[in-house]
């Protein structure tokens, strides 16, 4: 069948069909760029600090905000052009895809300050002598044992 042979409404209908295509293919693109699940909880690291940064690299989005652009982009014009069954559906999907999007995107700036908060509070306390390094505070813990040991020694030997 040549483009000649079709008639507009066929033509239409194709158009409809390739555009909300398109929506959703980029609506998947979107949600494809988003973190697992299972990437933000699982954090494999040894301090606070690695913890942090840890989430906040899980929390990218990567391109979604972009892909989720292009599906609003092919839904107004398929809307415009009265190409959708379903509009509204549609458009609650877009609707919740970029709310998602803002939630991680806002999660991600919230732990990026408090991992530029950590150090900072970390330094502020050691400036003010209220504790030692995790390390500072383990060398401590091993001197008193072996002082302990050391006192019981020299109790056994008398």
């Amino acid at each position: 069948m040549s483009q000649s042979t079709l008639d507009d409404d066929d033509l239409l209908g194709e158009a409809a069909s390739e555009i909300r295509e398109d929506v959703e293919a980029n609506m998947d693109a979107a949600r494809s760029e988003l973190p697992a699940a299972g990437d933000i909880w699982a954090v494999d690291a040894e301090n606070t600090l690695g913890v942090l940064n840890s989430l906040k690299s899980s929390l990218d989005v990567g391109e979604a905000d972009e892909n989720l652009r292009d599906a609003r982009k092919w839904f107004m014009v398929g809307e415009r052009a009265d190409a959708f069954e379903d509009p509204e559906e549609l458009e609650e999907e877009l609707d919740e895809l970029a709310a998602l999007i803002e939630t991680v995107e806002t999660a991600q700036g919230q732990v990026g300050e408090l991992a530029s908060t950590v150090p900072e509070l970390r330094g502020e306390l050691e400036d003010a002598g209220t504790g030692g390094t995790e390390e500072e505070s383990d060398d401590e813990d091993a001197d008193e044992t072996e002082s302990s040991e050391e006192s019981d020694d020299e109790e056994t030997e008398e």
